[in-house]
């Protein structure tokens, strides 16, 4: 099993200074293995469909509308699914959320304790970028909060997004979460519905409801 996790907007809370209003945390889960690769060559195959340079990442913030809909036509087949957490960082009111990696950490452990039943044994890859030290912090947090007498997370590795399709797929996801639930967003609504067959559960946070 394979789970990719990536974040959309940022986790400060300074709103005056552009702070954004949500933060999202995608969690693309693949069962098989030999379905992610599949998935992955096909995201590299778009890449020369479209023109773009191998080295050129997906990404949905900078891509334009039509290379969005080319990308999740692409994936769409592919047997995956995804669970992400929407922080509505202007109803939280805890002293602790204002330190980012503490937040981070709880987004991160709210969106695992989503998805906790469906993982065994989790190779769980997210994008690199982060202090060594951190990265330790969370992968020893994450793995203290999912495994028990079931091992759900096996391993926490990094990678840069650059070099890692998938991680560019969590991008994606996390991407159109955050515009589905920020207010007059255009084509916020066409990009849910194409991957609406693969989502599992999108929860706002700390509103106790599903989306």
């Amino acid at each position: 099993m394979l789970v990719f996790i990536d974040e959309s907007g940022d986790s400060g809370l300074k709103f005056n200074k552009g702070s954004s209003k949500f933060f999202v945390i995608s969690l693309v889960v693949f069962e098989e293995n030999e379905e992610a690769f599949a998935c992955d060559k096909r995201i590299e195959t778009l890449k020369n469909e479209i023109g773009q340079n191998f080295k050129q990442e997906f990404h949905f913030k900078r891509n334009s509308h039509q290379t969005r809909k080319r990308f999740l036509k692409a994936v769409s087949p592919y047997q995956f699914f995804y669970y992400a957490i929407v922080m509505n960082k202007q109803k939280l009111y805890r002293e602790g959320f204002e330190d980012k990696k503490s937040f981070y950490k709880y987004a991160c452990n709210l969106v695992f304790e989503n998805a906790k039943e469906k993982l065994d044994q989790a190779n769980v890859i997210m994008d690199d970028g982060r202090d060594p030290d951190f990265q330790r912090q969370l992968e020893k947090y994450l793995k203290s909060k999912m495994n028990g007498r079931i091992k759900r997370i096996r391993k926490v590795k990094m990678q840069r997004s650059t070099s890692n399709n998938l991680l560019q797929l969590a991008d994606y996801i996390a991407g159109i979460v955050n515009r589905s639930v920020s207010a007059n967003k255009k084509s916020a609504k066409e990009y849910r519905q194409m991957i609406a067959h693969r989502e599992i559960s999108v929860q706002i946070w700390p509103k106790k409801e599903n989306s």
